[in-house]
C-alpha cells in the first residue's frame, strides 16, 4: 500500500483498507442510492466502484476519472443516475449514467489545485441543481448541478479549510459548516456567514488548524435546531441552532469520530464511529451502547444508513474492508470486493 494514499487532511487518522480476492483497497466513501437499497458505491484510492446486487458483486466504474484520489460522492436524490465526486487534486467530476462515465466539472473551481482537496459534497435538500462543495480552500455553490462553482466565504474567518456541510430541511437556506476554525452558520444560502462556536472551541486554540478537527456535522431531521458536530475531540450538541454547544457522549471509549449519522424515521437515535467501532445511542446521545458484533476490525473509516430502510448500515473498516448490518448494528456481515470482468 502506498504511503502517500494514506495522506488525508485528518492524517491522525489511518488508511482504511477493503481487502478481498488478493487486492488491497483503501475504502474513503460509502454513498448508497436513495431509493433503491440494492445499489451501492464505493470510493478507494484508484478507482470507483458500483454493486446493483446489495454488494454480492462489484464494477469498476472509473472511466473518465484521472487518478486523483474521491474523497466524496454525493448522489442526486431526484435523479440518481447523476453523481457528483470530489477529488484530492483535481477538483470536481460528474457522471449523469449511474457511473458509467465521468467528465470533469471545475469552471470556478480552477484554484482547486493538487494540493487541496473536495471533502463533501451535498445536495440542497430537494434539487437537482443546486449543490455545495466543502473544500480545503473553502465553500463553494453550483445552481447548475455541479456546471460551474462560485466560491461563499463571506464572513469566515480563522478557517484554513471546510470539511462539512449540512442543511436545515424546514429552511435550506440555513448551512451549517465544520471548519478548521470550528462551526459556522448562514441563513441566506451561504451568501454570508457567521461563526457559532460558543462553547465549542476555546479561543486560545481558535486559530489552529487543529483546533477541533470536525469530521461531521449533522441536523437533526426531527428537531432542526438540534445540531451535532462529531470531532476528532469528541461529541457536540446544541439545542438553539448554533448559538451555544455543550459535550455529549463523553462516555465513549474514544473521542476521535471518524462519522456521525442521524436516523430520519425515529427520533433521537443516532449512530456514531471511531478507533472502537459503531456506537448507537437512542437518547440524543445521552447514553451509548457499542454494535460491533461481528466487525473483525472495529477501526471505522465511514458509516451510511439506508434511506430506504434505517435498519440497513454499511460500515468501512481499516484493514478488513466493508461490512453491513441488517438489523441496526446488533449484527454485521463482511461484504468483499468481488470485481467483475469488463466486457
Amino acid at each position: 500500500m502506498r504511503v502517500g494514499s494514506r495522506l488525508f487532511w485528518l492524517s491522525v487518522l489511518s488508511c482504511f483498507v477493503l481487502g478481498s480476492c488478493g487486492r488491497s483497497e483503501a475504502v474513503v466513501e460509502i454513498a448508497l442510492h436513495p431509493t433503491k437499497a440494492n445499489i451501492l458505491y464505493i470510493a478507494t484510492n484508484d478507482y470507483i466502484y458500483k454493486s446493483r446486487d446489495e454488494g454480492r458483486t462489484w464494477q469498476n466504474i472509473s472511466a473518465g476519472m484521472t487518478h486523483s484520489r474521491v474523497i466524496t460522492l454525493a448522489i442526486d436524490p431526484l435523479f440518481p443516475a447523476n453523481i457528483v465526486a470530489g477529488t484530492k487534486g483535481d477538483a470536481v467530476f460528474k457522471s449523469y449514467d449511474g457511473g458509467q462515465r465521468w467528465v470533469s466539472r471545475r469552471t470556478g473551481l480552477d484554484d482547486v489545485t493538487i494540493s487541496s482537496v473536495v471533502h463533501q459534497l451535498v445536495f440542497a435538500p430537494g434539487s437537482s441543481s443546486h449543490i455545495f462543495a466543502a473544500s480545503s480552500l473553502g465553500v463553494f455553490e453550483s445552481e447548475d448541478g455541479g456546471e460551474t462553482w462560485i466560491k461563499r466565504m463571506e464572513g469566515m474567518r480563522d478557517v484554513l479549510m471546510v470539511i462539512t456541510l449540512d442543511f436545515d430541511p424546514r429552511q435550506p437556506q440555513t448551512l451549517y459548516a465544520g471548519t478548521s476554525g470550528g462551526v459556522y452558520k448562514s441563513i441566506d444560502g451561504a451568501r454570508n456567514w457567521n461563526m457559532v462556536n460558543h462553547g465549542l472551541v476555546a479561543s486560545d486554540v481558535l486559530k489552529s488548524s487543529r483546533a477541533l478537527g470536525v469530521t461531521r456535522i449533522k441536523v437533526d431531521p426531527h428537531e432542526p435546531d438540534t445540531v451535532y458536530t462529531a470531532t476528532l475531540n469528541g461529541l457536540y450538541k446544541t439545542n438553539d441552532g448554533g448559538q451555544s454547544w455543550v459535550r455529549i457522549g463523553e462516555s465513549l471509549s474514544d473521542q476521535m469520530l471518524s462519522d456521525l449519522v442521524l436516523d430520519p424515521s425515529l427520533l433521537h437515535v443516532m449512530y456514531v464511529s471511531n478507533r472502537d467501532g459503531v456506537f448507537k445511542s437512542e437518547d440524543a446521545g445521552v447514553t451509548w451502547e457499542s454494535r460491533n458484533a461481528g466487525l473483525s476490525n472495529v477501526n471505522i473509516r465511514a458509516l451510511a444508513m439506508s434511506a430506504v430502510d434505517s435498519n440497513l448500515l454499511y460500515a468501512g473498516t481499516n484493514g478488513k474492508g466493508l461490512f453491513r448490518s441488517l438489523d441496526s448494528g446488533l449484527s454485521w456481515e463482511a461484504v468483499p470486493l468481488v470485481v467483475e470482468e469488463s466486457a
